[in-house]
């Protein structure tokens, strides 16, 4: 069986969870490699809706292990909520493991994040203020609490030290008030208490079912222009949502990766600030963004949307070595006369092709469009290829030529069972 990866190929919220949810029904252990819990996935199964932040999505299915990996980083509060949410939607989190080596995120964490925030003014970055960004600058500086400091022994010694050493930069560079640390251990103890039994050493666990030949699911949380190195910087996040990230982030090799799917919209949105070539201000702008409900899922924040930028695409497909796309939410465009997809920006007069290297020249791009018949059918009770009207059929078959990669699963709604393979 398959290493298989699942990501984001755009800038998140591309509806990876509803794919990933597919997979993981079939898998044997189910990998999350990066972030924290500013990622969301919501999934619906049966009519009920599950809205996963940290854990896996295999975790709606009892025979299938969930890992939560050695490059993620994990805040106790939040994910013990999140387990104790999905304990009262009847779902068990017995074969939940979190890694020993994952970086805990604490209240100094979310402090600083906000705190940091608030400085930049009108250039802050426009994070979720989990606090995601200042744990794995803790994880480089190497003095951040891991796992098995804050479920061992270590436990007080690890959080007074860092918490003195937080408090130092929340007074004396922000002017913030201090992070009360008895109160922090008295909560927290009771947290590390609760999360002891999932912690162990899981890359033994991922290399051992790839060994075995199981069915391994790398779920990629965010999207690939959102990446430390490789997306649109300074406005990325903290970790590395490529697929190279999901060998790193989960102990193991690049030899466990047989396959990597990548999960685009029909569109594009953004969350944040940063470039956005294809951004669209006008009524058919806002029109998407309603019919497709994009609103974030952590944060309830509007997305910015756009056309399917295939500059972006084709970037995509090279940085995660893609062996197969696949289009969500086409039905969105229904009542669209015209379709558009950019296939090329200008940039100062100069045709390009490739996504630039310095993504601020994004700023001076204007796209360079092709057009396509819209639709008005209903295609939500498709389930075939066959079925749909030739105009969304001719769209598919033209961002499969303009990108350069093979189109294997549409998704023509929100439900589990409103999709399709071709």
């Amino acid at each position: 069986m398959p290493g298989k990866v699942i990501l984001g190929a755009q800038w998140g919220d591309e509806g990876k969870g509803k794919f990933i949810d597919i997979f993981a029904a079939q898998a044997d252990l189910v990998v999350r490699s990066q972030g924290g819990n500013n990622a969301g996935h919501t999934v619906v199964v049966d009519g009920v809706k599950y809205k996963l932040q940290l854990i896996p999505s295999g975790i709606l299915y009892p025979e299938c292990t969930n890992v939560i990996g050695p490059g993620v980083v994990v805040d106790p509060r939040n994910i013990l909520k999140e387990i104790d949410t999905l304990a009262e939607q009847g779902v068990s989190a017995d074969k939940l493991f979190i890694d020993a080596r994952c970086h805990c995120i604490l209240p100094w964490h979310l402090e600083l994040d906000a705190l940091s925030e608030k400085a930049r003014g009108g250039d802050d970055i426009g994070t979720t203020k989990k606090g995601i960004g200042p744990t794995y600058m803790d994880k480089s500086e190497r003095i951040g609490v891991r796992m098995h400091d804050f479920v061992g022994e270590r436990f007080e010694t690890a959080m007074r030290e860092a918490c003195e050493r937080k408090n130092k930069v929340i007074v004396g560079v922000y002017g913030g008030e201090p992070i009360d640390i008895e109160a922090v251990l008295a909560e927290y103890r009771t947290y590390a208490d609760r999360l002891r039994k999932y912690v162990t050493d899981t890359s033994i666990m991922t290399w051992n079912a790839v060994k075995e030949g199981k069915f391994v699911l790398f779920e990629g949380a965010q999207g690939t222009l959102l990446d430390l190195d490789m997306g649109t910087y300074p406005y990325v996040t903290s970790s590395h949502p490529v697929a190279g990230g999901c060998c790193i982030g989960s102990g193991v090799g690049p030899t466990a990766i047989t396959d990597v799917m990548g999960i685009f919209k029909s569109y594009t949105t953004r969350v944040g600030k940063g470039p956005f070539p294809t951004e669209l201000f006008d009524e058919t702008g806002d029109y998407i963004r309603n019919a497709g409900g994009e609103f974030g899922t952590v944060t309830g924040r509007p997305r910015r949307t756009g056309w399917f930028d295939a500059v972006i695409a084709r970037y995509t497909i090279r940085v995660n070595g893609l062996t197969e796309m696949v289009i969500n939410k086409i039905d969105p465009l229904r009542g669209l006369d015209k379709l558009k997809v950019c296939v090329a920006y200008d940039y100062k007069g100069e045709r390009i092709t490739e996504f630039p290297a310095n993504f601020a020249d994004l700023a001076d791009c204007t796209p360079i469009y092709e057009e396509f018949e819209g639709f008005d059918e209903d295609i939500t009770n498709c389930r075939s290829f066959d079925e749909l009207p030739k105009s969304v059929q001719n769209y598919i078959r033209e961002l499969e030529r303009i990108c350069g990669c093979k189109v294997t699963m549409l998704g023509v709604g929100p439900a589990r069972d409103q999709v399709m393979n071709i």
